[in-house]
């Protein structure tokens, strides 16, 4: 089963090519925002946002709360530490 995990985007590694640095439960990786970002949410306003991450790539914007309610319920299924795992081997680590 895939899931989109949330994540909060820390920082913008290259603004050029739409990539960011997002941090999932202390849990930092460099994904791409280019569906996220938009004319009205431009990669500068990126930084801060809640955003659901899946296979590297933030897929959604979410707020706050959405993310804390997800990451409660992925946590209480046991899905989330598999998820973690799975992020700390793959892909570059930040």
């Amino acid at each position: 089963m895939c899931l989109g995990i949330p994540g909060q985007i820390v920082a913008i590694s290259d603004a050029d090519n739409l990539r960011g640095i997002v941090s999932v439960a202390g849990v930092r990786r460099e994904i791409n925002l280019h569906c996220v970002v938009d004319d009205d949410h431009p990669v500068t306003d990126c930084l801060g946002t809640w955003v659901l991450v899946h296979v590297g790539f933030a897929m959604s914007r979410i707020d706050e709360d959405e993310a804390a309610r997800t990451l409660a319920l992925l946590a209480e299924l046991g899905e989330m530490q598999q998820e973690l795992e799975a992020m700390e081997h793959s892909g570059s680590r930040q």
